[in-house]
C-alpha cells in the first residue's frame, strides 16, 4: 500500500471525503444502523454538507490521502454540546477499514488534537473498538448518554482532560 498524507481538507478533497465518510459508517456500523438508514446515505448530499463546513471553520478538518483519495478524516471544533464540558469537541474520526492499525488514525489524533485544550466526543455505546481506541488518547467516560440523531442507537459521552492527555 502507498504512503498516505495527512493534510487539512481542500476542495478538492470534499467529494472523496464524503465517500470515505459514507463507506466508513457502512463498514462501521451496520450492525449498529438500521441497514435503511446506512442505504440511503448520498454522495452529493454528504460531499455539500462537508463543504460548506469547510468553508465556514477553515482548517478544522484534517483528511489522509493517497493518490488523492481520501481514506480517512478527522474534524475538531467549538464544543456543540448545549453544555458543553469541555472547550473542544473530536465531531469525527473515520479511517476506512482497510487502514486499521497502520498508524493513520494516530496520525490523524496527533494532528487535529490540542495537548492543552479539554476535548470531548461521542461515540456509540455499542462499539467497544472505538472506545478502547478513544482511551489510548486519554479520553474517559463521563456518564452521560443520548440517543443519536439518525438512530435508535445510544451514544455516550467520553472527555479529555488537557491534564491527562497522552501521546
Amino acid at each position: 500500500m502507498s504512503e498516505w498524507q495527512v493534510v487539512r481538507l481542500g476542495a478538492e478533497h470534499v467529494r472523496s471525503m464524503a465517500e470515505c465518510h459514507i463507506a466508513c459508517w457502512r463498514e462501521a456500523y451496520r450492525d449498529l444502523v438500521p441497514a435503511h438508514v446506512l442505504d440511503a446515505f448520498d454522495v452529493d448530499r454528504r460531499a455539500a454538507a462537508w463543504e460548506k463546513i469547510r468553508e465556514n471553520y477553515p482548517g478544522h478538518i484534517a483528511v489522509a490521502v493517497i493518490d488523492g483519495t481520501v481514506i480517512g478524516f478527522a474534524s475538531t471544533g467549538p464544543a456543540r454540546d448545549e453544555s458543553p464540558v469541555a472547550e473542544r469537541e473530536l465531531s469525527a474520526m473515520y479511517i476506512r477499514a482497510a487502514w486499521y492499525g497502520t498508524g493513520v488514525a494516530r496520525e490523524l489524533m496527533e494532528t487535529v488534537l490540542a495537548r492543552d485544550t479539554d476535548t470531548s466526543l461521542w461515540v456509540f455505546q455499542e462499539n467497544p473498538r472505538a472506545r478502547a481506541f478513544y482511551r489510548k488518547y486519554g479520553f474517559e467516560a463521563d456518564g452521560t448518554h443520548r440517543v443519536e440523531a439518525f438512530t435508535p442507537a445510544v451514544e455516550m459521552r467520553m472527555v479529555r482532560r488537557a491534564d491527562r492527555a497522552s501521546s
